[in-house]
Order: C-alpha cells, then structure tokens, then sequence
C-alpha cells in the first residue's frame, strides 16, 4: 500500500506473528522520468488529462499508482488474510523455498 506521503508500506509477519508495516523509500523531493510514447498513445493521455483539467504527468502518475496498489500489491486487509491462513503461509514458505533451490517445475 503506498500511504499519503508517497512512501510504500509492506505488511509482513513476525516470529511472533505480528503483523508489521515497514515503510520503503519516500523522499521529500519528487523524481523525474523519462517516457517514450507513441504519438497515438501521447494523444490520447493528453486527451484524458485535458478532460479531467490536470497536467499529463498528474494523470500518468495517478493511472500508474492506482494500476499498481489494484493489480500487483496486496492491500493490508487481503494480507492479513493470507498471513492467517497457516495452510496458505506453509505452501508459500514451501514454494518459496523450492523456487530458491530451482526445484520443482514451470507450468505453462
């Protein structure tokens, strides 16, 4: 979960199983990038941009971080959830496991 001040809060497990926040990165000053778009693709940000009345970096910024907090990290509560399912937590340790001794097999 990324928190209001930009910074990416992960939820993890103790010995103890507590459940913990650590907070990665997060800097007072705002990074810049590069980004090579299509003319078709920069047209049709700056369209979106033009229609919600904010500039292209805000609304590439804000599709970019809703993409990711929706589709690649787990919020907080669906975390909790998994950490308290012990059958989940021990096939996962496992997996994790077998994939840092290359065991097991891709299934395509």
């Amino acid at each position: 979960m990324i928190d209001p001040d930009g910074v990416l809060q992960v939820a993890f497990r103790t010995k103890k199983n507590i459940i913990k926040l650590k907070r990665i990165g997060g800097s007072a000053m705002p990074k810049t990038i590069t980004l090579r778009l299509s003319d078709e693709t920069y047209r049709k940000f700056l369209a979106a941009a033009g229609a919600e009345r904010r500039p292209i970096s805000n609304l590439i910024e804000t599709l970019a971080l809703r993409k990711l907090e929706e589709e690649i990290f787990v919020d907080r509560i669906e975390m909790e959830d998994i950490l308290a399912n012990p059958v989940l937590t021990q096939r996962l340790k496992r997996g994790t496991a077998e994939a840092k001794e290359i065991k097991g097999r891709f299934v395509e």
